[in-house]
């Protein structure tokens, strides 16, 4: 093989990795890609395709939904049958595992690194599960983690507060890559906290056993520096006070994918009004919001609701890496909050 083809192939198993670990829908693939290059080989790139998808080792450890192998397999041996007349035992013995294993209710996303390390997030099968949309990961957490490590001097060494952390993934890298001094997830429902605090623990974070004390200041604090102090934290956007979000003392605030109706906008509105109190060394913390351009006018909405609390904003520059599959397509920004 070539070097420029070699190069292809890797290009093109990373591909299928990255894209199979998150559970990405099996339509953003790069099954034309795989469809020529098969026609130019053996069954030797199927099996690697395998070992970098079903059979990868986190596959083993935290599997994926069980429909989603089916399907991805189904669609492989497709592509198979359309260039290869003998069929291929491995690939039926992998789909035949997925056709008498039971789907549980949680699943596993995987989400690679620049490190080499992994983060993995327990999942609900189900998009919105108990009345939440909490419980997966949505792109625009993506696209924060992904600026955060590309940017980590913005985190590192400070007490970072996210609100509506979800499933977790933006806090996950964010903890594992920028070296925060001290970092509260926070949620509201109690099914979503839940889960948070499981994917905390799941990533190999520990946690801190009170929320509601007032986080110590990094230099201070007798925690190993080489990890930071993590928390979660049951926050209710509606109810919580000033003084509850002062106690965390944070240097820098952020959310993702929160602006999805009017009402939680005035809401998270309310509460970035609050955290401008939240006087630090005579300086309000740094913010970012990251969210999914779904409707203009609900982004109008949140820029109005910014002015009208005198809160003025900023667009973050788009960042260069592109770090975890997500939908290419879709109008993802960031901004940066004056509070």
């Amino acid at each position: 093989m070539a070097p420029g083809d070699s190069a292809e192939v890797s290009r093109l198993l990373q591909s299928f990795e990255r894209r199979f670990l998150a559970t990405r829908a099996l339509r953003s693939f790069p099954w034309q890609s795989l469809e020529e290059k098969l026609r130019d080989s053996g069954s030797e790139l199927l099996l690697d395709v395998l070992q970098k998808t079903v059979k990868h080792p986190l596959c083993a450890k935290h599997p994926p939904s069980v429909k989603y192998a089916r399907c991805f397999l189904s669609e492989l041996i497709r592509k198979h049958e359309a260039v290869h007349e003998e069929p291929l035992d491995e690939l039926y013995e992998a789909l035949a595992e997925t056709l008498i294993a039971e789907e549980p209710p949680q699943c596993h996303r995987s989400y690679l690194l620049p490190s080499g390390d992994s983060v993995t997030l327990s999942e609900s099968t189900a998009i919105v599960s108990h009345g939440t949309t909490g419980l997966v990961t949505w792109n625009a957490a993506l696209y924060l983690a992904e600026w955060a490590i590309e940017n980590p001097e913005a985190f590192a060494h400070r007490t970072v507060l996210e609100l509506g952390s979800g499933a977790g993934l933006t806090g996950v890298a964010i903890c594992r890559m920028c070296r925060p001094g001290a970092y509260v997830f926070s949620d509201c429902h109690s099914h979503v906290l839940e889960q948070l605090r499981g994917n905390v623990l799941l990533n190999g974070l520990l946690l801190e056993p009170d929320v509601t004390a007032p986080a110590q200041h990094p230099e201070h604090s007798t925690h190993n520096s080489e990890s930071p102090r993590v928390m979660v934290a049951q926050l209710d956007w509606d109810t919580v006070t000033a003084p509850q979000l002062a106690a965390f003392q944070p240097d820098v605030v952020i959310a993702a994918d929160v602006l999805y109706c009017p009402e939680t906008i005035l809401s998270l509105v309310r509460v970035l009004q609050s955290l401008s109190a939240c006087q630090k060394d005579q300086r309000a913390p740094d913010a970012y919001v990251a969210f999914t351009i779904r409707n203009p006018e609900t982004c109008q909405l949140f820029t109005t609701e910014l002015g009208k609390a005198g809160i003025s904003w900023e667009a973050v520059p788009r960042h260069n890496q592109k770090l975890f599959p997500y939908d290419e397509h879709s109008e993802t920004a960031i901004l940066k909050l004056m509070l």
